[in-house]
């Protein structure tokens, strides 16, 4: 006897879902990754685009990397762990996927930034780029095109409908995951509005640009950049860092490098104490040994002393000017 076997075709138009933004989402105390990995795996019952995945950081600890489908929907779920949760989060930088093809022809998705392989080994990096429209008052479209310049991007067509604006553009998906939205609003004094679609993927120019703290790299600070602008990016970020990790006893370098070669510098100067106090009479020679002493001490501190970086140092990778 043979059985009737029943095809069920799948209705047209639907595809799988596939994220193109990425964050590390990390507890503020190393105790509550399970209760964000509880809460995500909840979330994800009813939220078929959500992607994770365990990230260990050697600052930030034990954590989860996550997909979304954009900005807007990373806004939703961080807001949602906080609130929903009663979670206290640090989201590192945002970023995309990146399509990488090799010298031997083979390809890789990366996601973060520290997952790209050396230099010498990549022939092409491709990233996405994304087609947006953004609808302004008149008065405000030599901002937002000035704005859109700024983001590596170019306007494809400008129209006007009763007395707005529709400008539609096309840009690199990675230069506007930071603050392009709130430069948005800042710029048209929050009349724009803004939405976009993924265009496809384009080869570019991009290198990883690596960040140093007292000498030791900190993957979770990598990115991804164009070459044109990654001296700059570099320059920002370590100002921003400066701002935030903690004076030492001993001098603290912040570099960023793409591959060996260091693009920007910034120094975070030692605490200073006073060893001569209490030195009274005698030449100037007792002076002069205990500050080579003190020399030699902090010589000494600066070769065996760990950085400890604070969360802080993360969130100032989500704005950028």
């Amino acid at each position: 006897m043979s059985e009737n076997k029943m095809i069920i075709e799948p209705l047209p138009g639907y595809k799988e879902v596939t994220p193109f933004v990425y964050a590390g989402f990390f507890p503020v105390s190393n105790e509550d990754y399970n209760a964000l990995k509880g809460a995500v795996e909840k979330l994800a019952m009813s939220d078929s685009a959500l992607a994770t995945e365990p990230e260990n950081s050697p600052v930030l600890g034990f954590g989860l990397r996550i997909g979304f489908l954009g900005l807007l929907h990373m806004d939703i779920i961080k807001e949602r762990l906080e609130r929903e949760y009663d979670l206290d989060l640090v989201v590192t930088n945002p970023s995309t996927d990146y399509k990488v093809v090799l010298t031997d022809g083979s390809r890789l998705d990366v996601k973060s930034a520290s997952d790209l392989p050396d230099a010498a080994k990549i022939e092409t990096i491709a990233e996405p780029w994304i087609k947006g429209e953004i609808i302004v008052p008149k008065d405000y479209v030599g901002a937002v095109l000035g704005l859109i310049n700024e983001k590596r991007g170019h306007q494809t067509n400008l129209s006007y409908i009763e007395g707005r604006s529709l400008i539609s553009f096309e840009a690199p998906l990675a230069n506007l995951l930071t603050d392009f939205y709130d430069q948005l609003k800042s710029s048209t004094s929050g009349y724009g509005s803004f939405n976009y679609d993924l265009a496809d993927y384009r080869v570019e120019d991009l290198v990883r640009v690596d960040f140093y703290v007292a000498g030791e790299m900190v993957p979770s600070l990598s990115l991804v950049a164009h070459r044109t602008e990654a001296e700059r990016v570099g320059r920002e970020i370590t100002k921003k860092l400066k701002e935030v990790v903690p004076r030492q006893s001993f001098a603290i370098p912040l570099q960023a490098a793409i591959g060996g070669r260091f693009i920007a510098r910034e120094d975070i100067s030692a605490f200073r104490k006073d060893v001569t106090v209490g030195l009274y009479g005698g030449d100037v020679t007792r002076k002069k040994k205990q500050l080579e002493k003190q020399k030699k001490g902090k010589a000494r501190m600066k070769k065996f002393g760990k950085v400890e970086i604070p969360p802080e140092a993360f969130m100032v990778m989500l704005k950028r000017d």
